[in-house]
């Protein structure tokens, strides 16, 4: 069996899949408001606690913002500050004693999704994170690629591509730069030019059902939105290719954009318009795929001890 934890700001999540992806047990904690030293005993006791639960020591693989710098061997990028600059994977070694696996979260919902999820069998995944920011993990032939930077897949720090006059420079990013992707296409975002327009204060699954009960405003904002989305995964469809998209996050959940998207995209992808093979799925396990991916870092079942 494996265990799977998915670390965020608010929560840490455990879960245990058995060999065929069955859910054995589940838990969930707050994330402590302490130090980085009271994550890693948080962590510790949520693992010990599972295992109790199930009777058996498991594989962990463990979900977390940010990523495991190739040339530090330290956290980088994470919105979890007390992260940064600590070497998360050997201090939870150190007090597991055993081997684990970390990975960004984005790329442990990409995982969850292209083993058993809506990309199950496909070659090439880009699983997109649509939340309080933008990201994306990319999975080839069932395995994450992190990349040499440890950056793959993030896309949300590309300039929006094809900009109109009025989306220049754009807004400002809190990596310094204009108009990144994140700028426009993330949750806070969608909502934040929602109230620029109307004056209330809508989130995104608020702002598709103003425009699915006949608002206009709404309906235009969604519309541009699945425009600049389109957009955007253009460019990585000519980079990467990839067989299936998978929309996770907040904004997944908006059905406009598994219509709208395709019908747009092929304005900006180097093939044929009539032969674009790549899908666009919501995903199969919603907010449980990032936890389901932490365990799946582990594909086989290894002897933890």
């Amino acid at each position: 069996m494996r265990i799977g934890i998915d670390l965020g700001g608010t929560k840490i999540e455990g879960i245990v899949l058995s060999d065929d992806g069955s859910e054995m047990a589940r838990r969930r904690i707050a994330t402590p408001p302490g130090t980085y030293d009271d994550i890693l005993v948080a962590i510790r006791d949520l693992v010990t606690g599972l295992e109790r639960q199930v009777g058996a020591p498991c594989s962990v693989g463990v979900g977390t913002p940010g990523a495991i710098s190739p040339a530090t061997g330290l956290i980088k990028n994470a919105n979890s500050t007390r992260l940064i600059g600590h070497p998360l994977d050997h201090d939870l070694e150190r007090m597991l004693g055993r081997q684990i696996r970390v990975a960004n979260d984005a790329n442990c919902f990409a995982v969850s999704e292209a083993t058993d999820g809506a990309a199950a069998g496909a070659g090439i995944v880009f699983g997109v994170i649509l939340g309080t920011g933008v990201g994306a993990g990319v999975v080839i032939g069932g395995r994450p690629i992190a990349g040499a930077q440890a950056i793959a897949g993030e896309w949300g720090h590309n300039p929006l591509p094809v900009p109109f006059d009025d989306e220049r420079p754009g807004p400002l990013c809190y990596c310094g730069r204009h108009g990144c992707i994140e700028t426009w296409l993330s949750g806070p975002s969608l909502a934040g030019q929602h109230a620029a327009l109307t004056g209330h204060h809508l989130d995104a699954p608020g702002i598709a059902a103003a425009a699915d009960a006949g608002d206009l405003t709404a309906t235009a904002l969604i519309e541009r939105y699945c425009h600049r989305l389109a957009r955007s995964l253009g460019t990585v469809i000519n980079v990467l290719d990839p067989d299936v998209i998978v929309l996770g996050g907040g904004v997944s959940g908006i059905a406009a954009l598994y219509r709208r998207i395709p019908a747009l995209w092929h304005n900006f992808i180097f093939s044929e318009p009539a032969h674009i093979r790549t899908r666009l799925v919501p995903p199969r396990h919603g907010d449980s795929s990032g936890v389901r991916g932490a365990a799946w870092l582990w594909p086989k079942s290894p002897d933890p001890a």
